[in-house]
């Protein structure tokens, strides 16, 4: 806070959760936070031009607001990438060498030797969306000699990635991947994305992994996938409801490792997410171009 002021800034702190309308608020012209928009009306901070997140994603800010006052938006892009593209090897490697079996079987002192394990030499890993987190992933990966392919709005070409297709052909790659990881942003367009249909397209033999968002997938849908072996197995850190509800049939599917909305956190997350903040803010000030602002029609 101290190197904050020093730039030029009179700060208001507060505690963002049910925060409310208050008058030592209504001519503040930045926010920095991560989600007061259920409670917090920022239609009546006239004075507002910029909004900087502490999160990656968006979805929880109210668009046609910023839209109609032409307010300007950052996320911390990249922030958190890092972690979670670790986190997507490793559970990666995790389905492919059961793992889960492991420790359950080490709870239970048992011995038993698993000759069921994969490799993932030569296994085809597709990933739907090629931001920063795809893109730390991939970069993870290529020491496995995998190939790695991308899905994204126009089908260019990302580093660390073997070819990209456009939104329009992911028909044509979902099929070829042993590994499906889902890294795209959550938007209207991408509500339930992963449904009945998209789980058809998949190998028997292959894996979902969801890094992004819970309501990309049509939760209902892969449960069925998964009770009917449509799909291998999956490992998901989010869900369309979280907490995930005790009697959710997911935590029950010997295929499936779930963790807690877990995979961005490391040791080095509020350094990352300060260090994008502060320049911002430097930024701000001198009027030069803001890092990460997101494109408002568009959503990412």
């Amino acid at each position: 806070m101290k190197k904050i002021k020093n730039l030029g800034y009179d700060i208001i702190l507060k505690k963002e959760k049910y925060l409310t309308f208050s008058e030592d608020i209504k001519d503040v012209d930045v926010l920095v936070c991560y989600n007061p928009f259920d409670t917090l009306d920022i239609s009546k901070l006239g004075k507002l031009k910029w909004i900087q997140l502490s999160s990656v994603g968006i979805d929880q800010v109210p668009m046609e607001h910023l839209i109609k006052n032409n307010i300007t938006l950052t996320n911390n892009k990249g922030g958190y990438s890092i972690p979670m593209g670790e986190w997507v090897v490793m559970k990666t490697l995790e389905l492919f060498k059961n793992s889960r079996e492991m420790y359950i079987n080490q709870l239970n002192k048992k011995w038993h030797m698993d000759t069921s394990l994969l490799e993932l030499y030569g296994k085809t890993i597709g990933f739907i969306g090629t931001g920063t987190i795809a893109s730390e992933s991939a970069k993870r990966l290529q020491g496995f000699d995998v190939n790695t392919l991308g899905v994204n709005t126009t089908g260019r070409d990302v580093e660390y990635f073997g070819k990209c297709y456009s939104l329009d052909n992911i028909n044509e790659v979902i099929p070829k991947c042993d590994v499906v990881v889902l890294t795209i942003p959550y938007t209207q367009s991408t509500h339930h994305m992963v449904d009945k249909k998209f789980l058809k397209l998949m190998k028997k033999e292959a894996y979902l992994i969801n890094v992004s968002r819970g309501s990309i997938i049509k939760e209902k849908d892969i449960i069925t996938a998964l009770k009917n072996n449509d799909i291998k197995g999956a490992a998901l850190d989010v869900f369309e409801n979280e907490p995930l509800d005790e009697n959710n049939p997911l935590w029950d599917f010997e295929n499936v490792i779930i963790t807690c909305h877990n995979s961005w956190i490391s040791e080095m997350r509020n350094e990352r997410r300060y260090d994008t903040i502060y320049e911002n803010m430097k930024r701000f000030l001198n009027n030069d171009k803001l890092k990460n602002v997101i494109n408002l029609e568009k959503g990412y």
